[in-house]
């Protein structure tokens, strides 16, 4: 199905770390290439660097002021509080400007390769940093590199850009850059903001012309309730938007084992979302499709085996989850964390879930978080809300 994916990678992307303690360890984003480098997948795209991005490719979703805020950090590693560097979600620390500006630069390279042409799909395993707003650090991200990526495809002329996000927080940053725009439809499914960060996302949050779209799932919704969700929501509003490009937030902190959060997906409720938002990419969008990482913060079993089915499956060549992690992966695995790496990449588990149009039970909070989401948004693009 795909012709050919661009990954885009450089060691440096690990510079950006806020220390030995916080969750956001970078060594998730190194073992995911070391696996998918193990198992072969990187040999099935084109493994290519990147620049940082400029101060004023940065200045196109933050202020000047901003973006100077950061730099005297940067060179200083003194917080700004004011600018929500320095506390315990973003520590400061020296570098962080040219570390941020690397991992944004990462997704400029990804989106300037699908809208030229030179790839059909592109990867940035180190970015998703979703909750950057345009004058402040929030929730472990300095710069929103897929909001930075979404305005670089619409200054080149795209009419319509659409914008999937799995993470299991609510994608905030992007929807309010965007949220008075048009041309670009959000969507997001995460835990409900009443029992997570960041607070909001709730489906009466619409944009302009219902082109925000919020699935806010209850605690514990597991891979047939996600699923579910997903199905009912995601396909027919891009089926009915039809964007020019897709970009995908990939966060897989929606697993069970996340230490950050609520939701029960296994490893293979995930990847059967890869394939789905894989087959929508072509689908609805010629086949353009920009996918970044984002949050994931159970760093050995779940964020390199779930990523390197990402780049897998975005190269047109998925893994069969029964395949083996690899020896020398694990040796490094221990080595780099001390703790015990899976043996395969599945949980053994068959992700099946019931489509909405076979009936929908109010009683269920899963239907009911659905069925606010398109009653919400759904009239707006012209679909009926009800199954």
């Amino acid at each position: 199905m795909s012709r050919s994916t661009r990954v885009i990678w450089d060691d440096a992307l690990t510079s950006y770390d806020f220390g030995p303690s916080h969750p956001l360890a970078p060594v998730r984003v190194e073992l995911t290439m070391a696996l998918a480098r193990e198992l072969g997948v990187l040999d099935k795209v084109e493994l290519t660097g990147c620049a940082p991005a400029t101060e004023d490719e940065l200045a196109t979703v933050h202020t000047r002021d901003y973006i100077e805020a950061v730099k005297r950090v940067s060179a200083s590693g003194v917080p700004d509080l004011m600018v929500g560097l320095g506390t315990t979600d973003n520590p400061a620390f020296k570098g962080v400007h040219e570390a941020s500006a690397l991992i944004a630069g990462a997704s400029l390279a990804a989106a300037r390769a699908v809208w030229r042409g030179e790839a059909e799909h592109a990867v940035n395993v180190a970015g998703g940093l979703h909750h950057a707003m345009p004058s402040a650090a929030s929730g472990f991200c300095v710069y929103n590199d897929p909001a930075l990526a979404i305005d670089w495809l619409l200054a080149q002329g795209a009419g319509k850009v659409a914008y999937v996000d799995v993470d299991v927080h609510h994608g905030d940053g992007v929807q309010t850059v965007f949220y008075d725009d048009p041309r670009v439809l959000t969507i997001s499914l995460h835990e409900s903001p009443r029992t997570l960060f960041p607070g909001t996302g709730f489906p009466q949050e619409t944009g302009a012309d219902g082109t925000a779209v919020n699935v806010a799932l209850p605690a514990g919704c597991g891979d047939a309730g996600w699923l579910r969700a997903f199905h009912a929501v995601v396909p027919p509003l891009l089926r009915e938007f039809q964007p020019e490009v897709l970009v995908t937030q990939q966060g897989c902190d929606s697993h069970a084992l996340d230490p950050l959060a609520n939701l029960m997906l296994s490893l293979d409720g995930q990847r059967a979302a890869y394939a789905a938002l894989h087959r929508l990419a072509h689908e609805t969008a010629g086949g353009r499709w920009i996918a970044v990482g984002g949050g994931g913060y159970e760093i050995v079993q779940v964020v390199p085996r779930a990523w390197t089915h990402l780049i897998a499956e975005a190269a047109g060549h998925p893994l069969d989850p029964a395949t083996p992690t690899g020896e020398q992966w694990r040796r490094l695995v221990r080595e780099r964390t001390g703790e015990t790496p899976p043996l395969t990449m599945s949980d053994g588990r068959r992700p099946e879930f019931s489509d909405l149009s076979g009936g929908y039970d109010p009683a269920d909070p899963i239907d009911r978080a659905i069925i606010a989401t398109r009653n919400a948004v759904f009239p707006l693009h012209g679909l009926d809300p009800m199954p």
